[in-house]
């Protein structure tokens, strides 16, 4: 009998042994976090309460159960945070009985050592902040969850990101990892951002919460919120300068699709209240979320990759 393509495929599919997509992505980050914890002396993850981060943490705790994940958590705190996404990071590091370490724009800005910008945002302003509590920390390794679907910037990422003692970025200093072998080598001063999640899109995040039923903030669903639009996006009106003359605010039903700065993040039209309308939703995109929703990436064409140079996630 003539075996087809087709069905060594159906077989192989079929296979008790084989791994689904989700299996096989989840099983490469349970790697990746344990290979920094036998590599580097003090790792930590960087955790928003955001959707990436918050995967992040369940993969970490899944990598190390039963035992503690041995790691703190990192949150730089622009001061114009979602409320709902504080809360819950708060309400989670209790959970979990975990340490987090808070780098605040805000003290920067009160003592004179950052500026508020024009336009308000401070995105941008996140670098010092964040650099300057990596070298107090002495943080050699920082889990960040970057995705290489988000921005062409963030394309060219390795799973291990070395950055020099300036925690800048040099793309030419990347180094291969073939065959899922990372080398954490680095000199006295440096640190390795490691992107536990770099080979998952936007779906994949929102199939593995679906699957694994991992609670999210509610602005992540569809909700009615008092926006005004600007630069083709709904922004919420607050206390960072927004809405300006000639801008209305009306109340809309919306969601957010990525989680930063309510300066700079927008809120997309949305009746999706439940993860599979989300996911229905997500998965009929033609944009993705930082594409549809950040206005700090807007800039300039290379405004991801310039920040990066500098320090940034």
């Amino acid at each position: 009998m003539t075996t087809t393509v087709a069905d060594v495929s159906e077989e192989g599919t079929d296979s008790p042994y084989a791994l689904s997509h989700l299996d096989a992505l989840e099983s490469e980050a349970v790697h990746i976090f344990r290979e920094v914890a036998g590599e580097f002396e003090r790792p930590v993850i960087l955790f928003s309460g955001g959707k990436d981060s918050i995967v992040m943490l369940h993969l970490a705790l899944k990598a190390f159960a039963p035992a503690a994940v041995p790691f703190s958590l990192l949150h730089v705190d622009t001061g114009h945070n979602f409320p709902e996404v504080l809360e819950y990071r708060d309400r989670t590091v209790k959970k979990h009985g975990l340490r987090l370490h808070v780098a605040s724009v805000q003290d920067y800005i009160d003592r004179g050592a950052l500026k508020e910008r024009p336009d308000g945002t401070r995105n941008p302003l996140q670098t010092v902040p964040l650099t300057e509590k990596i070298q107090a920390e002495r943080f050699d390794a920082v889990f960040g969850g970057g995705r290489r679907d988000e921005e062409k910037a963030r394309a060219k990422e390795r799973v291990f990101s070395l950055r020099d003692e300036f925690s800048q970025w040099d793309p030419r200093r990347q180094r291969p990892e073939l065959w899922n072998l990372y080398n954490g080598r680095h000199a006295a001063g440096e640190h390795v951002r490691v992107f536990p999640l770099s080979n998952w899109t936007e779906l994949d995040v929102w199939q593995y919460i679906a699957r694994e039923g991992i609670e999210l903030p509610e602005i992540y669903f569809a909700h009615e919120r008092e926006v005004f639009q600007r630069a083709g996006m709904w922004l919420t009106a607050g206390e960072w300068g927004g809405p300006k003359d000639g801008e209305t605010v009306e109340t809309r039903l919306v969601r957010y699709r990525t989680v930063g700065d309510m300066s700079c993040t927008g809120a997309v039209d949305s009746d999706a209240t439940t993860l599979d309308a989300v996911i229905t939703e997500i998965a009929a995109s033609r944009l993705t979320e930082r594409g549809a929703t950040r206005a700090d990436d807007k800039m300039s064409e290379a405004a991801m990759e310039d920040r990066k140079r500098e320090g940034y996630f």
